[in-house]
């Protein structure tokens, strides 16, 4: 059975269905995966520096041993800099690196660029076991600083 389709909305920024004949579309799970393992809040650490007391997170990870998510989230509110750039860069990597250890890709490679003043573009690069081409996807955020 496949997955309900996702796709990042470039003008919403945000990831969303697909929906076609009245009915979502089911397919493009690696896709789908890649979108809910960056865009779905991992709870923060406590040494994390975020708001308040919500350290967020998905009710989906409760008691489970390998938590499904990155803290990209945390960056939303730091100013736009080549550092962050780096820890988004980090953000993804640790969150795609099941992709790697349960055999889905053979390899997935993150890349980050800023576009000043206000856009951070996010760059994958993977390939599938087998495969002699690699597949890229790309994602940005306009930041609000």
């Amino acid at each position: 059975m496949s997955d309900i389709s996702s796709f990042w909305d470039v003008d919403r920024l945000r990831a969303e269905w697909r929906e076609g004949q009245g009915d979502l579309v089911s397919g493009n799970d690696l896709q789908t995966a890649i979108i809910i393992s960056l865009f779905t809040d991992l709870p923060a650490r406590p040494d994390d520096d975020f708001d308040g007391n919500d350290r967020r997170g998905w009710w989906g990870n409760a008691g489970e041993e390998k938590a499904v998510g990155s803290l990209l989230w945390l960056l939303r509110r730091s100013k736009l800099t080549p550092a962050v750039a780096l820890k988004a860069e980090g953000y993804c990597s640790d969150a795609l690196s099941w992709l790697v250890s349960d055999g889905v890709v053979a390899s997935i490679d993150v890349a980050t660029q800023i576009i000043f003043p206000r856009r951070l573009n996010i760059f994958l690069r993977y390939q599938q076991p087998g495969a002699t081409d690699s597949t890229d996807l790309r994602f940005f955020w306009v930041w609000e600083q």
